[in-house]
């Protein structure tokens, strides 16, 4: 009696395991169902909207400041020099490296590569002083500055460079959409918060001093983002992505002479548009 109870045990255990090893073999897991252990990339463009700030300019002879003196960025739209590697430098862009160091938290360092420009040929309240008063258009019978090509010319333009690091949370939201393959596409819903240095070549000609334009880190700022991450085929996805913060500039380089300086703050708004990848090594 002995052998034929062996028999069957053995039986089932072997047909319990083919039909186990079928169903993993019929479903096997998806490539996108953890995230743990995988790198991504991305590259894109961005737009951005700045609000009014305090700038203060001193040196040897003039220490001034200019109140809400307005800014906006320099988009270049949909161009080739966006994947033009000789050029991809010159419009507004962003590019990221990230890990993921568990199912839904990653680590990341990127480069925001934003343009800044001092809107020009506006009327508004300063104090303090400065030499030649009068002599670059810029005096106005109420007692405010006309800002004038001649009196300042002011611009992070070759970029408000600000390089970072963030830590964001990506969760799948493919069910919500009812999608039954996310190896083909996936949703995915993402934020974060980050902090880093600014590192910009500050393009400046003030007072009719010989124009100056050199990269310098500048200060901090801090920001937060939450957006949309679309993946196709397991590998490739888009991303776009509202992100907004602060910048503390305290240390602005404006001519070739260290004693002359600017300093000023603002918050910043981001809007986002990313191609890249994600994969294992």
């Amino acid at each position: 009696m002995r052998h034929p109870f062996l028999m069957a045990v053995l039986t089932f255990c072997v047909f319990s395991q083919y039909t186990f090893s079928q169903e993993i073999s019929e479903n096997p897991e998806k490539y996108t169902a953890h995230n743990k252990g995988k790198f991504y990339f991305y590259w894109g463009g961005n737009r951005e909207i700045y609000t009014k700030s305090d700038i203060h300019f001193k040196g040897a002879d003039y220490d001034f400041t200019l109140n809400n003196v307005e800014a906006k960025d320099k988009p270049k739209g949909w161009h080739v020099d966006y994947i033009n590697p000789s050029r991809m430098t010159i419009p507004q862009t962003n590019l990221r490296i990230g890990y993921f160091i568990n199912d839904h938290y990653n680590i990341s360092i990127g480069y925001d590569h934003m343009k800044y420009v001092m809107s020009q040929d506006k009327a508004v309240n300063y104090t303090g002083y400065y030499p030649n008063q009068g002599s670059y258009d810029e005096t106005l019978p109420n007692g405010q500055i006309l800002l004038t090509k001649k009196f300042l010319e002011y611009e992070h333009t070759d970029g408000l460079n600000y390089v970072n690091t963030e830590i964001n949370r990506v969760d799948d939201i493919s069910n919500l959409f009812g999608l039954p393959n996310t190896d083909k596409f996936q949703i995915n819903l993402t934020e974060g918060i980050g902090a880093g240095v600014l590192f910009p070549k500050t393009n400046t000609t003030l007072l009719g001093k010989d124009r100056y334009d050199q990269f310098h880190v500048s200060g901090y700022g801090v920001s937060a983002k939450a957006g949309l991450n679309f993946t196709f085929f397991k590998y490739f996805f888009i991303q776009t992505e509202l992100k907004g913060g602060f910048i503390d500039m305290n240390n602005i380089r404006t001519t070739k002479n260290k004693i002359d300086s600017a300093e000023q703050h603002f918050w910043f708004f981001q809007r986002i548009i990313t191609f890249g990848g994600i994969f294992r090594i």
